[in-house]
């Protein structure tokens, strides 16, 4: 039976640091008590049941309608969520792309470096798009785990998907990007909020560039030391299968062939699609989750070069979907009775009913990260905790700028222990949720640290 970790032991071991103690702590915590996604997506449906029906007085029969009524309600971005990774997956495995990570593979010779490598590649790349930054910051942590020997394997998986947290304040942050754009749903309650207010604010940026130092170097400082037990990748498993000898295709002289494997076609379409790219935003448009699944699908194909090159690694790349497909609908439910029960509207009126001006964005943050374990997606979110938290901020003068950031960092904070978006992660590395949650857990509570502070400080000083 193959596995996909080893153990591999040192000579006696002196101490143990403090870092590995607690790290050591939650690892064997979620070992013993956490689920895998998919029952954890259960449980919580269950609880949100059972919170609707005993918090908001809901009947059984209207909770399970609101239930079954909301499971199927966003296939649509069910759907953009899926081309997103699946295509992010094609991209990041284009060759230019692969080359540039062998490159700074090459340079890694230390597990510690490896470790702080892998965290800011998944950062950068989140920073960007979530989708590729979820995408390239697995494939560098396998990559560097089987380049470097004695690389933890579980935590260098999970240094990787931490990145992901920064994608909150990035140039693919859902709720910045969606009100900023004219015409958005709250459009009349709170305007247009410009990207300036928001991601590219001064306090904004400082808390990107705070998270993008620190976060890799807190990584580094989990692994295990020299001389301690490691779970190293198992090499022969995830190792590149060797090249083989390309057989004769006896069909390759057709124009079928010719056609499938056309370097002309792959430059004419993908071509065609960035032109229509660069129209849209010659013409006003804007940028949103459909011109980003558009501007990653045509760039890959002029990356992979061929249709069939592409379809090659788009197969792979839907191996990693398999999860946010099954499980996306029965988040999509649980939104619904959050939504249908007054379950958010509850939770978001504990923390705004004690705040000021200066505090709701703390609060905002904290709310919005207990709500994101229910509604793990940033559009559906804001669908949801938006309204409440733009009346609340017109009703005491909060800035709805600083208001919508802390509902936005609130969703990427929680993030990393959410187990919805650690899918793609588990499979690029064949770990289970258990074998890295204790890393990010950890991880977590610093990044909360930074976001606090930013929040806080934003609201007292402006």
């Amino acid at each position: 039976m193959n596995k996909t970790v080893i153990e591999t032991e040192f000579p006696a071991v002196k101490r143990t640091g403090l870092m590995q103690k607690v790290a050591g702590f939650f690892t064997e915590l979620m070992r013993r008590y956490l689920p895998d996604p998919f029952v954890f997506a259960i449980v919580l449906t269950f609880l949100t049941v059972i919170l609707a029906i005993v918090v908001e007085q809901q009947s059984f029969t209207d909770v399970t309608a609101a239930w079954g009524k909301g499971f199927w309600s966003l296939l649509a971005f069910t759907t953009q969520m899926a081309v997103i990774l699946a295509m992010g997956y094609v991209l990041a495995n284009a060759p230019v792309v692969d080359r540039l990570m062998d490159a700074i593979v090459s340079r890694v010779e230390t597990p510690r470096t490896a470790v702080i490598v892998a965290t800011l590649v998944g950062a950068v790349g989140s920073y960007l798009n979530w989708g590729f930054g979820l995408v390239i910051g697995g494939i560098i942590a396998k990559k560097l785990a089987l380049h470097v020997r004695n690389v933890h394997y579980p935590l260098i998986i999970a240094a990787a998907y931490s990145g992901f947290t920064m994608y909150g304040l990035g140039l693919s942050a859902t709720i910045p990007m969606l009100i900023s754009t004219p015409g958005h749903p709250m459009e009349k309650q709170m305007g247009l909020i410009t990207l300036a207010e928001t991601i590219f604010s001064a306090p904004m940026l400082i808390t990107a560039a705070a998270v993008l130092i620190t976060l890799p170097l807190l990584n580094g400082m989990l692994h295990p030391k020299p001389g301690q037990p490691v779970t190293e990748i198992d090499r022969a498993l995830h190792a590149a299968a060797p090249a083989k000898a390309e057989a004769v295709d006896p069909d390759a002289s057709t124009i079928a062939s010719k056609l499938n494997n056309s370097r002309i076609l792959a430059v004419g379409i993908g071509a065609l699609g960035m032109a229509y790219v660069v129209i849209n935003f010659i013409r006003g448009g804007g940028v949103d989750l459909n011109l980003i699944n558009f501007f990653i699908l045509f760039l890959g194909i002029l990356l992979l070069g061929t249709p069939n090159a592409y379809l090659r690694q788009l197969n792979e790349g839907i191996k990693t979907i398999s999860g946010i497909i099954l499980q996306f609908p029965f988040y999509a439910g649980i939104m619904a009775i959050m939504g249908a029960s007054g379950l958010v509207l509850t939770i978001s009126g504990i923390f705004t009913s004690i705040s000021t001006p200066e505090t709701l964005p703390f609060w905002g943050l904290v709310s919005s990260f207990l709500i994101n374990f229910f509604a793990p997606s940033g559009g559906g979110h804001w669908v949801i905790q938006g309204p409440f938290m733009m009346d609340a901020a017109n009703a005491i003068g909060a800035s709805p700028a600083q208001t919508a950031m802390s509902v936005m960092l609130g969703n990427a904070w929680n993030d990393l222990v959410q187990p919805f978006w650690i899918l793609p992660a588990l499979a690029l590395s064949k770990l289970k949720l258990k074998d890295i949650m204790g890393y990010t857990v950890i991880m977590m509570f610093w990044v909360g640290i930074i976001y606090i502070a930013a929040v806080l400080l934003w609201g007292f000083l402006g």
